[in-house]
């Protein structure tokens, strides 16, 4: 190999890779509610939400909808907030009830807790961050994938 090529990447990006990556870009770039990204801003990087950042750190820049991603950054972003909700529902449940009293939804959803009016963006970093830690905790053995 001469110096100037580039080695091949060999290791698997893993949903807890993508979890951080998420976190470091609201730490660089700022935390935002209501819609993926914050639409004041005519940047290329934008505050976004956890779900924006997510969708960020899948496809490598910014997408309006999820429904834009190819296919593995879609299976790669479905897969990681997957991840993430299963956090929420375990550590941070908001469940939503009807006017009868049904369940509406089983699951946490990342959009609602990230846009809780008392929510921080330090939260939502360090939800991001947990989330990682625990999927690393369940899924890899040694710095190895089981």
């Amino acid at each position: 190999m001469k110096a100037t090529q580039i080695p091949p990447i060999t290791g698997t990006v893993t949903p807890a890779d993508l979890l951080r990556m998420a976190a470091l870009y609201l730490r660089r770039h700022g935390w935002h509610q209501g819609t993926y990204y914050a639409l004041t801003t005519d940047t290329v990087t934008p505050p976004a939400c956890a779900a924006g950042a997510i969708g960020i750190a899948c496809a490598g820049h910014r997408v309006e909808h999820f429904s834009q991603l190819d296919g593995d950054a879609l299976a790669d972003y479905l897969t990681t907030l997957a991840v993430f909700v299963d956090y929420l529902d375990t550590h941070e449940p908001i469940f939503h009830i009807d006017e009868d009293g049904y369940l509406v939804d089983e699951h946490t959803s990342p959009y609602s807790w990230n846009d809780d009016p008392g929510r921080t963006a330090n939260e939502v970093i360090t939800a991001l961050e947990a989330a990682a830690d625990e999927w690393d905790r369940l899924h890899t053995t040694g710095g190895k994938n089981r």
